[in-house]
C-alpha cells in the first residue's frame, strides 16, 4: 500500500471575498471611541487557534490610550495541554510585551479566575469610588459574550446576560455594563461592557480569510462550504488524518471525504445522492466544536513571530484605506471577468 503524503501547500484562491466589514461593525467601533473616556481597561479577545489572524489593528488605532489585556479565547479548541502548547503560549506572551496576555477557556473556571484577578488588581490601582468600567472587544465570534457570561458567573455568581451563538453577528450593539466583581467598602466593584465584533476593513491575504471563515468570524454563506472543508482537510492531514478514519482512508481529495461522510451519516438527497454541502458544514462544525483534533491554523514559531512583527510594524489599514482596497479588488475581478468573456 502506498504511503499517504499530505499536501504541503494549499492552493491560492484569489477569487475569495476579502471584506466582511458591515455597517454595525463601523457603528459599534464609532460608539466604542465615544465611550473610551469612561473606560479603565480594554480586554481584547483573540481566537487561540488564529492568534495572528484574529488580531484587529483597528482596536489599537481607535482605542489607544487605555491599558489593554489580550485574552486568547477558545484555548480548549487549540491546545492539547502539552509542553509544546505551553512553549507556544510563552512565545506569544513574550511577543506581546508590555501588553498583558492570558489564555482562556470560558468553561474552565481556573482560567476565568485569572482574568478576574487581573481585573481586580487593575481596579484596585485605579481606586475609583464609582467602580471600574472595562470594555471587552474583538473580531466577530471570538467568544467575547461567552467570556463575559463566564466572568459574571464566576465573579458574582449570576446568570448569563449576553446572547451567544455559533454564527457571527449575535451582538450588534454595545450593551449595558454588567458587574463581574463585587465592590468593597472603598468602591462599587468592576463592570464590563459587551460590544459587537468588529471585522477588519480589508483582508490582504486570501488564506487569512479562509482561517477567519473556518473559525466562524464570517457567516458560513460567504465562502463555499466545500472550499472551507478542503482547507480544513489540508490542516487535518498535517496534524492527524486518523481523526476522520471512521469514514475513509487518508486522502487529499475533499470530495472523497465528504461523499463518504454523507453516506455514513445519512446526509443524502433525493435518490440517495450524497449531500456534499451539508456534509461540508457538518465537518466544519465538528472541528469548531473540538471533535477533530486540537491545533492552530496560524503557525507560531520564533520565525513567524518575527515575520508578524515586520508585517504589522504599523497599526494596519485605516477604514478608508480598506474601502479603497476592496473597491480596487472588485475592479480587478470585473476586468478579469470581461477578459475571460472575450
Amino acid at each position: 500500500m502506498a504511503t499517504f503524503v499530505p499536501r504541503n501547500v494549499f492552493p491560492a484562491i484569489h477569487s475569495l471575498p476579502r471584506s466582511y466589514f458591515l455597517g454595525h461593525h463601523k457603528a459599534g467601533l464609532d460608539k466604542m471611541k465615544t465611550m473610551l473616556s469612561h473606560i479603565d481597561l480594554v480586554i481584547e479577545c483573540r481566537d487561540y487557534r488564529i492568534p495572528f489572524t484574529s488580531r484587529n489593528p483597528l482596536f489599537e488605532e481607535n482605542l489607544a490610550g487605555r491599558e489593554r489585556l489580550i485574552v486568547y479565547t477558545k484555548k480548549d479548541l487549540g491546545s492539547g495541554g502539552q509542553q509544546k502548547d505551553r512553549n507556544r503560549e510563552r512565545l506569544i506572551q513574550d511577543f506581546q510585551q508590555p501588553t498583558a496576555v492570558l489564555f482562556s477557556d470560558y468553561k474552565d473556571k481556573t482560567s476565568v479566575r485569572k482574568i478576574l484577578d487581573f481585573a481586580r488588581t487593575h481596579a484596585t490601582a485605579v481606586n475609583s469610588l464609582t467602580g471600574s468600567r472595562m470594555m471587552i472587544v474583538g473580531m466577530p465570534n471570538v467568544g467575547k459574550s461567552s467570556l463575559l457570561n463566564a466572568l459574571r458567573g464566576v465573579g458574582v455568581h449570576k446568570g448569563k446576560v449576553a446572547h451567544t451563538g455559533a454564527q457571527p453577528g449575535v451582538t450588534r450593539k454595545i450593551g449595558t455594563t454588567v458587574k463581574i466583581i463585587e465592590g468593597e467598602e472603598s468602591g462599587e466593584g468592576v463592570y464590563l461592557m459587551d460590544t459587537p465584533g468588529v471585522f477588519i476593513p480589508y483582508v490582504p491575504d486570501a488564506e487569512a480569510m479562509l482561517k477567519l471563515a473556518l473559525c466562524g468570524s464570517v457567516k458560513d454563506t460567504i465562502i463555499a462550504p466545500t472550499t472551507l472543508a478542503d482547507y480544513l482537510l489540508f490542516h487535518l492531514n498535517a496534524d492527524d488524518p486518523s481523526v476522520y478514519g471512521d469514514y475513509v482512508s487518508p486522502t487529499n481529495d475533499v470530495m472523497v471525504l465528504l461523499d463518504a461522510m454523507a453516506r455514513k451519516t445519512g446526509r443524502l438527497q433525493k435518490g440517495g445522492e450524497p449531500d456534499i454541502e451539508a456534509s461540508a458544514l457538518w465537518l466544519i462544525q465538528r472541528w469548531r466544536n473540538g471533535h477533530l483534533g486540537h491545533f492552530l491554523l496560524d503557525e507560531v514559531t520564533p520565525e513567524t513571530l518575527e515575520s508578524e512583527k515586520r508585517a504589522h510594524g504599523s497599526v494596519g489599514l485605516s477604514l478608508s484605506q480598506g474601502r479603497k482596497m476592496v473597491k480596487e479588488l472588485r475592479k480587478q475581478k470585473s476586468r478579469q471577468k470581461h477578459l475571460n468573456a472575450i
